[in-house]
């Protein structure tokens, strides 16, 4: 077991967006400080970290003063070029490590690595090309969803194909980038489990949380639930024999379909995840206060829940209802400071008490 950081180290943080302004947060309270590498400025995390770092992942000069002022590193975000990668792990441990950014920067190798773990997955092929797409089209059938592998979030870089004639139009969608063709699945609902490996290999997990999206985008989760015991507990067994799968220290997102077949595992999230930030106001220790005390090698927190919360997304011109949410006695307002309101983007959000039957 690594021997946990003491009060007054400082966490680095990639990405500065509002989950590495969430972390700061967290980190503070426990007496860290904390230091985030972002290209861009008066970014959502540098309104509460320490200090900001403002370079681009291709400065290998940046990256390792980054490195040498920090005594642990993690990130925010998947999307990491592997070169900075490379400059910043012979300086300081990453956590969680770098394999589990490996598979989930990829969708073809993400589902590949769920499968051989036993797990199941919606049906899969890659896709280079046009002949590629109608071999694919031809095993898996429509409707299907094409994605690009790389860097899709939040229903970006995907096509949908309703037929088989289709296939032009969604391939020039992706410009040419190569893709995973996935069948459509059939699911009575989404639910998705935040969990938690330390350093000393124990694993703790937050209950179960149901989302509802809106164009691609997460728009609530609702806990507990509506589901039987039965399937939440498939769901935290099954995010707990991944995180060992990866030798993970850090919080994990896993996002399943729910079918009459059982569970399919739609993604996994190598971070803090949207669809925990109910954590922050139901239980004593928030995905964000995990995450920190795994990455410092201290024993994990209590993350049961001791409320029913439904979390919901501030978008785009939801804004417009800070106000009046502000005055509800029931709610918890989380706002990330972003200066431009834009459609689609992520601008705050809020956590409702539920009150119990």
């Amino acid at each position: 077991m690594t021997a946990p950081l003491p009060t007054g180290s400082t966490i680095g943080i990639l990405g500065g967006g509002q989950l590495g302004r969430m972390l700061s947060v967290a980190a503070s309270r426990l007496g860290f400080k904390t230091a985030i590498f972002e290209p861009g400025g008066d970014c959502p995390a540098s309104h509460v970290a320490n200090f900001h770092l403002q370079a681009g992942y291709d400065d290998i000069k940046a990256l390792e003063k980054f490195g040498n002022s920090v005594d642990v590193l993690t990130y925010e975000f998947e999307n990491i070029p592997t070169e900075a990668l490379d400059a910043l792990d012979q300086i300081r441990p990453i956590r969680p490590g770098r394999e589990a950014l490996r598979i989930s920067q990829d969708r073809l190798t993400e589902k590949t690595f769920l499968r051989d773990l036993g797990l199941q997955t919606a049906p899969f092929a890659t896709v280079d090309d046009a002949a590629s797409l109608a071999q694919a089209i031809e095993t898996i059938g429509t409707p299907s969803i094409l994605k690009t592998r790389r860097f899709g979030y939040d229903g970006k870089g995907q096509a949908r194909l309703t037929k088989p004639e289709d296939a032009e139009e969604a391939l020039a969608a992706l410009q040419g980038a190569p893709a995973v063709l996935e069948g459509f699945v059939d699911f009575t609902c989404e639910i998705s489990v935040i969990a938690a490996r330390g350093t000393d290999g124990r694993v703790a997990a937050f209950d179960p949380g149901q989302n509802v999206h809106e164009g691609g985008i997460l728009r609530t989760t609702t806990v507990p639930a509506s589901l039987p015991n039965r399937v939440l507990t498939d769901a935290v067994l099954t995010a707990g024999k991944i995180l060992n799968a990866l030798d993970y220290i850090g919080v994990l997102g896993v996002e399943f379909f729910v079918t009459p077949g059982g569970l399919i595992v739609n993604e996994i999230a190598p971070r803090v995840h949207n669809s925990g930030h109910w954590t922050q106001n139901g239980c004593m220790t928030d995905q964000f206060e995990q995450h920190i005390r795994a990455v410092a090698g201290w024993p994990l927190g209590d993350g049961s829940r001791h409320s029913d919360i439904r979390m919901e997304n501030l978008i785009g011109d939801d804004m417009d209802r800070v106000p009046a949410l502000a005055a509800d006695p029931a709610c918890a307002l989380h706002l990330y400071g972003k200066a431009d309101t834009k459609p689609g983007r992520k601008m705050g959000h809020a956590n409702f008490l539920v009150p119990k039957d």
